[in-house]
């Protein structure tokens, strides 16, 4: 119940929460009007709507789909109605060129919790996932693919762990439809590797198929191609990952936008990831410990060498132990210095634009009004 003063009357307004499945809107009030209250005020306020985050935010980046767009907008609506959360559903068309966005724009006649956000141009799927993650609303996002392969009769399963108390549920495509050279190879391959590299041992990396709190997806910037390794990058943020079976199926329409060739970039992805994860507030003590090596045994190399011109009295001028040693030394000066200059740009940055290196979970205090 709120009380509140207008000038020397009191009125005294009931806000009515909770909303009808797979809506985001609620009355404001109900208004209770003694004879002493400002009638036409209450009124008003009577006809007002607050909006209401939903519960659920889909987040489905979309590109060259059109064909596939209404056969997924009716099981996701179905899914989520099952569900009983308030739901909204963001397309978010990526440049396409065969009528996606016209198909998009007709589902948004039939549907209010559809959302649509168009970019100007094909900026690829990570840059999509970003912008759908920058405006979604929903205490839980999900993504999936446009393309019918993710099933969204596995939500439920999503949201049970998350309602678990895990941060990010991953997909694991236990039986994939794709083939096996071009696709599943690949893949196998490449989730080991980023498992052995990250330390974050999931089976399927590459399944669009996941779940996120709000909390947690709202601090994690993406670009390049990084939205594949969301789970390892959130992994520094100290997150608590799950990994649920779901289900896969084939494509029905459309071609596959991945093909083999996008490993090599996956490696090189990884290696920014590596790095991001370990050295991104300490880049000295990698660049450094290259330069230190790189010294010492272009160090080693020049006493050897002072040794036999000085000691055994031999000619070391033509001998390519000398350039050798030189460049060592050289390029151990070199590794420190980019070292040192890094560590100065990453303290500029942060202290610059006040980000944090820690995130919080919780605080737990008594209601002092201040951090303790």
């Amino acid at each position: 119940m709120i009380n509140e003063a207008f000038g020397s009357r009191k009125f005294k307004c009931i806000r009515l929460f909770g909303s009808s499945p797979g809506t985001s809107s609620t009355p404001a009030f109900q208004v209770m009007k003694p004879g002493f209250f400002p009638s036409a005020f209450c009124d008003i306020l009577a006809g007002m709507t607050i909006e209401k985050n939903p519960d659920l935010s889909i987040v489905i980046p979309v590109y060259n789909e059109a064909a596939n767009l209404p056969g997924l907008h009716e099981e996701i609506s179905a899914a989520c109605q099952g569900l009983e959360k308030a739901y909204e559903i963001l397309f978010v068309d990526d440049g396409s060129q065969d009528g996606t966005l016209t198909v998009c724009k007709q589902l948004f006649e039939k549907d209010p919790q559809i959302r649509i956000i168009q970019l100007r141009k094909n900026f690829g799927q990570t840059a999509a996932l970003s912008a759908g993650f920058d405006h979604a609303r929903g205490e839980i996002i999900i993504t999936l693919d446009a393309d019918l392969q993710n099933d969204p009769n596995d939500f439920g399963l999503l949201i049970e762990k998350i309602e678990e108390g895990y941060d990010l549920v991953s997909g694991w495509r236990v039986k994939r439809k794709d083939r096996f050279v071009t696709r599943r190879l690949p893949s196998i391959m490449a989730n080991w590797l980023i498992s052995k590299m990250t330390g974050v041992k999931l089976h399927d990396y590459g399944c669009t198929l996941k779940a996120f709190k709000r909390e947690i997806i709202k601090h994690i910037k993406l670009y390049g191609e990084l939205h594949r390794f969301i789970p390892a990058i959130a992994s520094n943020m100290g997150v608590s990952i799950a990994e649920v079976k779901v289900n896969h199926r084939k494509r029905r329409h459309g071609k596959s936008k991945y093909s083999v060739w996008r490993f090599p970039k996956v490696i090189l992805d990884l290696l920014t990831v590596k790095f991001l994860l370990s050295y991104s507030t300490r880049p000295l003590q990698i660049f450094g410990i290259l330069g230190m090596i790189s010294g010492i045994i272009g160090g080693v190399i020049g006493l050897w060498l002072a040794y036999v011109r000085l000691i055994r009295l031999e000619g070391i001028s033509g001998r390519p132990l000398l350039f050798l040693a030189i460049l060592l030394i050289v390029l151990g000066i070199q590794f420190i210095t980019l070292g040192l200059l890094a560590e100065i740009m990453v303290r500029a940055y942060h202290e610059s634009t006040e980000k944090r290196i820690y995130f919080i979970r919780n605080i737990i205090q008594a209601d002092s009004g201040e951090d303790r």
